[in-house]
């Protein structure tokens, strides 16, 4: 399989005014960054994408619609359809959410389970 699954996730710092001056960062994508961060080998297996927090988030809707562009999102290769639960979008399947991306990268890559 020539292409890389991508992860996108959100930037931290994003702007929120109703949580006061100092920025916000998604919980979620920051429990899937620390991922990344005790296995480094992830960032050259994957795609790696951060985007910007505010909606519509075009390049994450290009790939799985609309509808799911919440992050984190794991969008795999054409393809490519994994075990688990996943959803499809235009032929590409796609799984979301921390602890639905770290059991896929500890099948697909031998990393270790969330427990």
């Amino acid at each position: 399989m020539a292409d890389k699954p991508i992860l996108f996730l959100l930037r931290a710092g994003f702007p929120d005014a109703a949580r006061g001056p100092h920025g916000s960062y998604c919980p979620e994508c920051a429990t899937v960054a620390g991922l990344l961060y005790y296995y480094p080998q992830l960032t050259t297996a994957l795609d790696v994408r951060q985007v910007d927090a505010p909606r519509p988030r075009p390049e994450v809707v290009a790939l799985v619609g609309e509808a799911n562009q919440s992050c984190p999102v794991l969008v795999l290769p054409p393809g490519d359809v994994p075990a688990g639960p996943h959803g499809t979008h235009g032929g590409r399947a796609f799984i979301s959410g921390p602890e639905a991306i770290a059991t896929f990268l500890a099948e697909r890559y031998g990393t270790a389970r969330p427990h």
